[in-house]
């Protein structure tokens, strides 16, 4: 399907734009400090191979263990994945960029990490929404859990995740492209984000930035109330609790999902939610790092493998 829209976009940019056609657009990256590209591709490497290692082996794990079969575990199987996928779409362009003299991005590259850029990065604050419900019955409602998140339940949340984004993804990516790029062709970030992209559109992107506005408070912010507001009933809940070694697993656990959000929606929502108007191409390098790096990196630290119950596991199968 993705790929079919992309064809009936690069048509009809080509026939309503042919004076002005953009075949591919060059990535500006850190090209300011040359010195510097050699040593980060190292450190983008390493981080690379830490993250496929680091969710591969929660992917494994959970996937190979029987025990690990419920829905804490199941989302960060899921979680996995996106993070993985997330990686893969970015780092490999970003690696050869840093290393050699290619810097260009073909229309149908830029197209492509766009949309997957949207889809797992959208999919993933879905998924910390679904977890946080899943805390949220587990704890605060601990007798009826088994009924409240059964396989169904579980199933149709994932499945939610994954497909709303999906469309979400192809109406924006698809509008994003729909618009005339007269040049230059440089793209000052990155990789191919929404908000340095559309720096490049040489025609009136209000109502688009009104509609990535809005659609980023309605689909974006309104998971992290509830998630908010699910931590703040979680929390009246382990304060209530008897034991003391009950209510260190409860913070424990939730401890870590919070950590993760944070760093996640912080630093996504400071990228779009910020109006074109005051896009600042050096900070939103730095916070796209921030949530393209190091929560991939961070997340199997944060969530699975400090666990008691995934570090069992691991040694089983190991």
């Amino acid at each position: 399907m993705t790929k079919m829209i992309f064809f009936y976009i690069l048509e009809s940019h080509f026939n309503g734009h042919k004076d002005s056609f953009v075949v591919d657009f060059i990535l500006l990256g850190f090209s300011n400090f040359p010195q510097l590209q050699g040593q980060l591709f190292w450190v983008f490497l390493a981080d690379y191979l830490v993250t496929l290692l680091g969710n591969a082996i929660i992917i494994v794990v959970i996937s190979l263990e029987q025990s690990l079969h419920v829905p804490m575990y199941l989302f960060l199987l899921n979680l996995s994945v996106v993070e993985v996928s997330f990686s893969a779409v970015i780092m490999p362009e970003m690696l050869v960029v840093l290393s050699s003299e290619k810097t260009t991005i073909t229309f149908a590259g830029c197209f492509a990490q766009m949309y997957f850029i949207l889809l797992f990065g959208g999919t993933e604050c879905f998924l910390l929404g679904a977890m946080a419900y899943d805390r949220f019955a587990a704890i605060c409602h601990p007798l009826s859990y088994p009924v409240t998140m059964n396989k169904r339940v579980f199933t149709k949340l994932v499945m939610f995740s994954w497909v709303s984004w999906i469309m979400v993804a192809t109406v924006q990516t698809t509008w994003v492209f729909s618009f005339p790029f007269c040049g230059p062709n440089e793209i000052n970030h990155l990789f191919c984000e929404t908000p340095p992209v559309l720096e490049l559109a040489c025609a009136d992107t209000f109502l688009f930035e009104i509609y990535a506005f809005t659609g980023t408070i309605l689909i974006v912010m309104v998971p992290f109330v509830l998630i908010v507001l699910s931590y703040i009933r979680i929390l009246f809940a382990i304060l209530k609790m008897p034991s003391t070694t009950g209510r260190q697993k409860a913070f424990s656990t939730c401890a870590s999902h919070l950590t993760s959000v944070t760093l996640f929606y912080g630093t996504a929502n400071m990228t779009y939610l910020q109006p074109k108007s005051g896009y600042s191409p050096e900070t939103k390098k730095l916070m796209s790092l921030a949530y393209t790096l190091l929560t991939p990196l961070l997340n199997p630290l944060i969530y699975s493998l400090r666990n008691s119950e995934m570090k069992r596991a691991l040694m089983k199968l190991w």
